[in-house]
Parts: C-alpha cells; sequence; structure tokens
C-alpha cells in the first residue's frame, strides 16, 4: 500500500512528511519525502500546550486548550500535506493510508509501578475528513496502558530500512531528536531500544532562554565554548543514567540549572559533551559493538554533535545520507510504516523496545 507518514517532533520546528509503498514488513519503494515549516500561531499554541501539560495533575481534566491544539495540528498536516502532493504530481486518492503521529506535549515513563502517560494531540478524525483517506494514529497509549515505555517505536522500521540498505547486524541506529534514543541490531530480528538521553531538546531550549535563536546552527556556538566536566558529570548523576532498559524520556526530564553559571558557548558545549557521553554510556550498559552507528535526526546536522559523537564512540559513526538514507525523514517513514503495520495488525512495540511483556499491536485507524 502506498502511505504518507507525517511527524512533527518536539522541536516543534516544521511537519515531516514521506511516502513509503509498503505492507508493514518489507518496503518496496521509497515515495517523495519534504518538509513544512510549523506557522508561528500553531507553534504558539503547542508550547501553551507543552507548558500546561507539564503542570497537568493525574486525574485531573485535560487542560482546554488540548482541544485546539488538535485541531490546529490537524489543519497544519493538511496544509503541508496538500502542498507536498501537488508539488509531487499526487492526488489524495493515490494513497491508501496516512501515518499521523501527532505532537507529544507529555511524555512519563512508568514508575514505581505506576503506568505511564503520554499525550500526542492531533484531531486524526479530522484529518481523514479533510483529506478523504483513513488515518492510522495513537500509536502509544496502547503500549503505555499495558506498562510499556511508549518509546521509542522506530525500531522496527530502523531494522526494514537496513534490511532495504543491504546491511548487516550488528548495526546501531541513533535518531538524535529533542530526545536521543538508539536502536541495536544484532542479527534476524532481534532489535533492542531505548532512549539515551538529550538529544537537541535541552540546547534548543537553552538558547531560546538566552535569547539567542530557536537552535544552535552548525554547532556555532559550541563550536567556541568549552566543556565544564563537572556540569557534564553533575548531569549524568540523573537516575535515568542507572536504570536498566527499555526505558524513555522527555526532553523536559533534566534540569537546566547546573547550566545558569555559564555563558552561552561554554553551556552549549557541555550539552555537547552530556548527549555524547550519554550515548557512550547507553552502549556501556548494552556492553554491545556495533560495526557502525547510523545517524539520523536534525543532531547530525550540528558538527560539533557528530565530532563528539565520533570521539566518545567505539566504532565508526556515519551520516544517515552516507548510507544513502534520507536522515530528516526518517520518524514520517516509520509511521508511514507503522501505520501499515496498525493496518495489518502487525506488533510495533515489542519487549525489548518499550519493556512490554510481548509484542504488541498499536494505533487505531479512523475512516473519513
Amino acid at each position: 500500500m502506498r502511505v504518507l507518514g507525517f511527524m512533527t517532533g518536539t522541536s516543534l520546528d516544521a511537519v515531516d512528511m514521506a511516502v513509503l509503498e509498503t505492507d508493514g514488513e518489507t518496503i518496496e519503494a521509497f515515495g517523495p519525502a519534504g518538509e513544512r515549516k510549523l506557522t508561528d500561531a500553531t507553534r504558539d499554541v503547542l508550547l501553551e500546550s507543552t507548558r500546561q501539560a507539564l503542570q497537568w495533575a493525574r486525574g485531573a481534566p485535560e487542560p482546554a486548550i488540548f482541544a485546539e491544539a488538535r485541531e490546529a495540528v490537524a489543519r497544519e498536516h493538511f496544509a503541508a500535506a496538500e502542498a507536498f502532493i501537488a508539488e509531487h504530481g499526487l492526488a489524495w486518492s493515490d494513497l491508501d493510508l496516512i501515518g499521523m503521529h501527532g505532537q507529544t506535549v507529555l511524555h512519563e515513563r512508568p514508575k514505581g509501578g505506576v503506568v505511564g502517560r503520554t499525550v500526542q494531540l492531533g484531531d486524526a478524525g479530522l484529518l481523514a475528513k479533510l483529506t478523504g483517506r483513513p488515518v492510522a494514529y495513537d500509536f502509544r497509549t496502547a503500549d503505555v496502558a499495558a506498562g510499556g515505555e511508549g518509546a521509542p517505536l522506530a525500531p522496527i522500521y530502523h531494522l526494514a530500512r537496513a534490511r532495504a540498505s543491504g546491511l548487516d547486524a550488528p548495526l546501531a541506529v541513533l535518531n538524535v531528536g529533542g530526545v536521543a534514543n538508539v536502536t541495536f541490531w544484532t542479527g534476524g530480528d532481534d532489535i533492542a531500544a531505548f532512549d539515551t538521553g538529550p538529544g537537541n531538546g535541552m540546547i534548543d531550549l537553552l538558547v531560546q532562554a538566552r535569547g539567542a535563536g530557536r537552535y544552535d546552527a552548525g554547532g556555532r556556538y559550541a563550536s567556541v565554548g568549552r566543556a565544564d566536566e563537572s556540569v557534564v558529570r553533575a548531569l549524568l548523576a540523573h537516575p535515568y543514567f542507572e536504570a536498566l532498559p527499555p526505558k524513555s524520556l522527555d526532553r523536559y526530564d533534566f534540569s537546566m540549572e547546573p547550566l545558569d553559571r555559564l555563558e552561552l558557548e561554554d553551556a552549549a558545549a557541555t550539552l555537547v559533551a552530556f548527549t555524547a557521553e550519554a550515548v557512550k554510556r547507553a552502549f556501556d550498559l548494552m556492553g554491545a559493538v556495533p560495526s557502525e552507528v547510523i545517524v539520523t535526526g536534525g543532531g547530525r546536522h550540528n558538527p560539533e554533535i557528530m565530532k563528539a559523537l565520533q570521539a566518545r564512540l567505539p566504532t565508526a559513526v556515519t551520516a544517515a545520507e552516507d548510507r544513502g538514507w534520507r536522515g530528516d525523514s526518517i520518524e514520517a517513514e516509520a509511521f508511514a510504516y507503522l501505520a501499515a503495520r496498525t493496518a495489518r495488525g502487525l506488533p510495533i512495540s515489542f519487549p525489548k523496545t518499550t519493556g512490554v511483556d510481548q509484542p504488541m499491536t498499536g494505533g487505531r485507524i479512523v475512516e473519513p
């Protein structure tokens, strides 16, 4: 089937889109991929939704702004895809299915026997109505309700993508988004995955808080700063790093306070070191040395992050494009793939990726 996948990351930067032809097992063809920047109006609604989500007590009614955000996300997706499919000579009727992840505004891992919480905003019913196509959505809540982490979900796609490229195990795929996560493929169908620590998210928050832009473009600030290793050690003292995988994070799980005394450049360099050292600890925890680490996500555009990863990891670090992958579109491709698996009733989360007891299906489909 031909599936359009959508992804909007916690950076609140853009709607990413990618078309796959897939049965949810193998990838027959890669269709077009692209992005459209979020409008300021939608971004503002999502920022406020995130702020309120972080203060939302369990058992209390959800913040009223969530309804506004759901509609805004659906309309933003529709507008982005209208231009995208026209640009590539497609029509809505050419698509069999749409996969919409939605915008994450809250993610809490299970703790102390209490199930986690995860919230992705997007009105799938409205999107189905606007496009006239069925929409797969809500990929995480079934896993969380079953005691799983609800993340990461892309690992089964990482396996399919590696096989489509003719790659062999052992292999690692590292996605550096707002949070970084890694998939280890050791052979056969055996995959393990978890969030390693921060990706770009803390650097983005730092730069925004200092009034220096939206993100550290090209690692400009970090490149002239010096990492404060005492602050790195303080950040690494967080109990998350002692927890065994599978495990997951929210981009707001780490305090920015230890960085307050540092100048912007040194703080940015410190967060780069924190990101890379957290990834190294993930490899130490797994005791695995893959033949290669393929890096996807926005973090691979930051040369300082890529240099730090290469310096700290025990194997070759390769940008996605060097393997012919579309590094900015992997997540959108993944949710096209997961949508196809949802349509076929195939599992999307696994004991070694989210911690559920057995492989689980997930996602729901709404018809137009």
